[in-house]
């Protein structure tokens, strides 16, 4: 419920963000799964920060439950 949670955009599934991220990850593919496009774009203009940032994504998606919220 976005009411008591303002912040939750949506569930997320792990594994859909870690193959985008694995994929697509210096294009930011799984930033805008996240609704995150600003960091998306970002991503597209650095190489995935790059690639420390694309790096650092793949371990966060890993540790995160299979279901997460953004």
């Amino acid at each position: 419920n976005s009411r008591v949670h303002p912040h939750i955009h949506g569930e997320k599934n792990k594994w859909i963000a870690f193959a985008l991220c694995l994929f697509l990850g210096a294009l930011g593919g799984h930033k805008f799964y996240e609704g995150k496009a600003g960091l998306g774009v970002l991503y597209i203009f650095t190489g995935g920060l790059f690639g420390i940032g694309w790096l650092v994504d793949i371990i966060a998606i890993l540790c995160k439950r299979n279901t997460y919220y953004v």
